[in-house]
């Protein structure tokens, strides 16, 4: 009789799938050990052995969705460099728009929210993820573009503007205030 196939060990990397989907579809009010364990087919033991602390696990896991998020950005770009920074924006507002990264949307003003409360590792997790956020738009700004850092700071103070404005049922608004500045996306 042959044995029985067996499973590959849990790791941190085959955890961390697991763990976003659950976040993306929950969000992070569910977000305790044992909700988390549960949705990944383990105890919270075996998560903490994995990732040392909550805290730890919260950093990984933000951090991973950050990558999967910044994916769906190089998706939308393209291989074909921007030639605005216009452009730039529209075209990240357009993905940014796709009903497959509401999920991200969402769990990213609960991490805004997060941090503006306070919750620990909140804060922390969000500078984090703005800070690569801003490396990667810089690397985006437009060939030639006299100012890349500073841009891409001007790009996200937009970018996250829109954005919050379309999340909270204004987006005509965010709309309307791109066009007046130049800056309206297609």
């Amino acid at each position: 009789m042959p044995a029985p196939a067996r499973k590959p060990p849990m790791s941190k990397e085959s955890l961390l799938p697991l763990l976003a989907r659950h976040v993306l579809a929950h969000g992070f009010g569910q977000a305790s050990l044992r909700p988390l364990a549960k949705a990944a087919g383990t105890s919270d033991r075996m998560l903490l052995y994995h990732f040392g602390s909550k805290e730890a696990l919260i950093a990984d896991l933000l951090a991973y969705l950050a990558a999967l998020y910044a994916a769906g950005l190089e998706t939308a770009l393209g291989d074909d460099r921007p030639s605005t920074r216009a452009d730039v924006l529209a075209r990240i507002i357009d993905q940014n728009r796709d009903p497959a990264m509401q999920p991200f949307m969402a769990l990213w003003w609960e991490i805004v929210a997060g941090a503006a409360r306070g919750t620990p590792g909140f804060a922390a997790a969000a500078q984090a993820m703005m800070g690569e956020l801003l490396g990667w738009l810089e690397g985006q700004m437009p060939e030639g573009d006299a100012d890349p850092a500073g841009g891409a700071r001007y790009l996200l103070t937009v970018i996250e503007g829109a954005m919050m404005l379309s999340a909270i049922g204004h987006a005509d608004t965010a709309r309307e205030g791109l066009l007046a500045g130049g800056l309206a996306p297609s």
